[in-house]
């Protein structure tokens, strides 16, 4: 059975830094990517930053380029979203997802095929 399970969120002061972690299990697939996605109270959810583990490529939206960070423990089966510079509009409940075979690997959530049950991100100004 497929689970993601998110931890590390927590309130935070803006331009402080958090660290995220998804742990993944249960798979029975070798070539899927892990994406980090949130979604604040009345808007839609955003794709935040994806990682092949096959090949350790990474994707950013542009929202949070520069101040993200995805990486991977594929010996843990853990996944990563480093997040600096912390903003108030950062503020939202993040989610791990997994996509098997991404063709090509990207930030559309209707792609992926298992999801966690997110981790709330606040930060105050």
């Amino acid at each position: 059975e497929v689970q993601l399970v998110e931890s590390g969120g927590g309130l935070v002061q803006a331009g402080g830094s958090l660290r995220l972690s998804c742990a993944a299990s249960g798979f029975t697939f070798d070539d899927y990517a892990i994406g980090w996605f949130r979604q604040a109270p009345g808007k839609e959810r955003e794709g935040v930053s994806c990682i092949s583990l096959r090949n350790h490529r990474t994707y950013y939206a542009d929202s949070v380029k520069g101040r993200f960070t995805i990486s991977s423990d594929n010996a843990l089966n853990t996944i990563y979203l480093q997040i600096n510079s912390l903003k108030p509009e950062d503020t939202a409940v993040y989610y791990c997802a997994a996509e098997i075979r991404p063709r090509p690997m990207g930030l559309d959530g209707v792609r992926y095929n298992y999801w966690g049950r997110g981790t709330q991100v606040t930060v105050s100004s």
